[in-house]
């Protein structure tokens, strides 16, 4: 009996040892459990990363969550969001003086064209000119004007640039301009008819003496000293190249005179009239182009009245000449007027008036030495001289207006 009893009781202890064993081992495998639980959903926990400047997502794996490499990660992912976000710099230096060499080729390949216009536009004016057996300076400058506006026109009408929408106002403000630049063009045309090429420029040099004075009338801005003493060997010149000049006449010298001063009135009055806020809109092609088409319409009638009758092409057959050549130079003349004054607008957008001066001064000296050569003008050391002095003087003039005149 003792020793039943005894089994019994070790078969109790045997179970309640096996009991707590199973219970020890479950609550090892749920905590095991648990543990892949909470490491499944700390994995589903992590977010993925984005790099700046990379289209596709970059999911963290488990490698670089591992402990034994984290400033190794954080350093690259660092390195590889900088390099995504910022532009090499040797790149950005690169494109910057390509920019900068293309528009300083883009600049010399403007001047180079404005000042070749120029020469041919004096060079085949002269031709038509002294083909001519009187002179038409009112027809040939409608026909230049003429020729002009259908260029301008062709320019509006393919949308190589906006049409301007102007008002009453502002056509009211352009007239003057209109009328001076086209006066001014009949007096030009009149002082290359009757004198030199090379005379006529070297009077059209003391450009700056007007602007000097007419600024001060309508503007009240007074020069300063630096500025009128410039004005001495420009004035000292012209009249010594007009002393020794072969070609001499009263007519080419006060027409070259007019001209100057009717272009230099619109030049300030331009200042003036259309300084408002209004004109803001109307870029300076727009603005040339609108001058341009209202001189023609206004040469129009003044041709008629004034040579409208010896201008026909059957008088001009029965004179000899040979029309269709004529008609060939005169319109190469006006496309070359029309395109050297659109290109020096355009210089004129790229760089400052001073710059724009000192090139204005330069081409003038280039198309007095083509023209001499050209036609083969004589010309005396003595004229030669008064040339150079007066062309030098436009240049310490255009040097010496960055200093800001006085204004009363």
């Amino acid at each position: 009996m003792q020793r039943a009893a005894a089994s019994i009781s070790s078969s109790r202890a045997a179970a309640s040892i096996s009991s707590s064993r199973a219970t020890a081992w479950a609550s090892t495998a749920n905590s095991r459990h648990a543990g892949a639980a909470s490491c499944t959903t700390s994995r589903q926990a992590v977010a993925p990363l984005r790099i700046r400047g990379q289209a596709p997502v970059v999911p963290l794996s488990l490698s670089l969550l591992s402990a034994r490499r984290p400033a190794r990660t954080r350093t690259a992912l660092a390195a590889a969001a900088t390099t995504a976000e910022l532009p090499p710099a040797e790149d950005a230096a690169a494109s910057s003086d390509s920019g900068g060499i293309a528009g300083t080729v883009q600049l010399g390949a403007l001047i180079v064209a404005w000042y070749l216009l120029n020469i041919y536009f004096n060079i085949y004016n002269k031709q038509v000119l002294q083909a001519l057996p009187f002179p038409l300076p009112y027809t040939i400058t409608a026909f230049q004007l003429g020729f002009g506006s259908l260029v301008i026109f062709f320019m509006w009408a393919a949308r190589l640039h906006p049409f301007p929408h102007l008002s009453a106002a502002q056509l009211a403000k352009i007239a003057p301009l209109a009328a001076g630049h086209m006066l001014g063009t009949v007096f030009t045309n009149m002082s290359l008819g009757a004198v030199a090429v090379s005379f006529t420029h070297t009077i059209k040099a003391s450009e700056p003496f007007f602007t000097v004075l007419l600024s001060a009338f309508f503007l009240g801005e007074w020069p300063s000293l630096l500025v009128l003493g410039s004005l001495v060997p420009i004035v000292g010149g012209v009249a010594l190249a007009s002393l020794t000049e072969v070609s001499f006449n009263w007519v080419g010298f006060w027409s070259a005179m007019a001209s100057n001063l009717l272009n230099q009135t619109r030049n300030v009055l331009s200042k003036r009239l259309l300084g408002g806020e209004e004109e803001g809109s109307m870029d300076d092609i727009n603005l040339f182009s609108v001058i341009t088409v209202l001189s023609f319409l206004l040469s129009c009638p003044l041709m008629l009245l004034a040579e409208g009758v010896k201008f026909s092409p059957a008088y001009l057959q029965s004179t000899g000449l040979n029309l269709q050549e004529l008609c060939v130079r005169a319109a190469l003349a006006g496309l070359c007027f029309h395109g050297y004054q659109k290109i020096s607008y355009m210089i004129l957008a790229r760089v400052s008036p001073v710059t724009h001066s000192v090139a204005n001064c330069v081409k003038r000296v280039v198309v007095i030495v083509s023209s001499v050569l050209f036609f083969r003008t004589p010309i005396s050391p003595v004229n030669a001289l008064g040339t150079g002095a007066a062309l030098g003087g436009v240049y310490l003039y255009s040097r010496l207006k960055k200093t800001k005149p006085k204004s009363q």
